[in-house]
């Protein structure tokens, strides 16, 4: 998995962001977080399911209105996920997604 951090725009409420490649999910992620309750908590949190976010653009609009957003980021994830392509799931990692998602993904 990778992650890059974030720092959040002015004026929205966010006191940072990530994005990142989870290969397990085949999924980028986007996280912005606000402080809730006295606490941190990522408000947005997507690609938490098999392949939902396919390509760095899809992660990035999730986070852009949020926090501001490197050169060459799109370019970064690309090559996080490209790292990982001959990567496969182990026989925990099988187990967890049969778990979490009620059905075998390889």
């Amino acid at each position: 998995m990778s992650r890059h951090e974030l720092i959040p725009l002015p004026d929205t409420h966010a006191i940072g962001g990530a994005v990142g490649w989870d290969r397990p999910l085949q999924t980028f992620f986007a996280q912005v977080y606000r402080i809730e309750n006295g606490e941190e908590t990522a408000f947005i949190w997507e690609g938490l399911d098999f392949r939902e976010l396919k390509t760095p653009a899809e992660a990035l609009r999730v986070v852009a209105p949020y926090c501001a957003l490197p050169e060459g980021l799109a370019q970064a994830l690309e090559v996080d996920r490209l790292k990982t392509s001959g990567t496969w799931d182990g026989a925990a990692q099988l187990d967890a997604k049969r778990f979490m998602n009620g059905r075998n993904q390889t």
